[in-house]
């Protein structure tokens, strides 16, 4: 998966990360914890509630761990376990374009209920879709 922030050449200003834009590793968690919330609260989200243990807690840790340095911020995820390898660690469950789909309903509700910037909450949106996108396996 591609981070959010691309690199800038050295002659031009560097923009802010979206990590920065968001407010940090405050906002990044209050944003995992409202999509796990979400997810786990919504029936619109059966599907890919299912795909995850009874318990979100280390779902929850390791999203906001990779999040975090995705944004931009600081790198827990690959500190803790190395490259994510995305694709490889999801290839156990079965997403195709529902799962997808309502990874992505999720969360843009969550942006939304923690009042991410219009902007951001796009420019984020279409990061998340080229990924989960990318993440489907199975047909349909």
């Amino acid at each position: 998966m591609s981070e959010v922030n691309s690199p800038s050449p050295d002659n031009e200003v560097q923009q802010p990360s979206a990590f920065e834009l968001i407010g940090g590793e405050e906002r990044v968690r209050a944003l995992v914890d409202r999509f796990y919330d979400l997810m786990d609260l919504e029936p619109e989200f059966a599907g890919i509630r299912a795909l995850h243990p009874p318990t979100l807690d280390n779902s929850r840790n390791k999203t906001f761990w990779f999040l975090c340095g995705w944004m931009g911020g600081p790198d827990h995820y690959i500190s803790r376990f190395g490259h994510p390898r995305l694709r490889a660690r999801h290839l156990p469950f079965a997403i195709a374009s529902a799962e997808r789909d309502q990874w992505l309903r999720c969360m843009a509700w969550a942006m939304e209920d923690i009042g991410v910037d219009d902007a951001l909450r796009e420019r984020l949106l279409t990061s998340f879709f080229d990924t989960a996108d990318w993440m489907r396996n199975r047909p349909g």
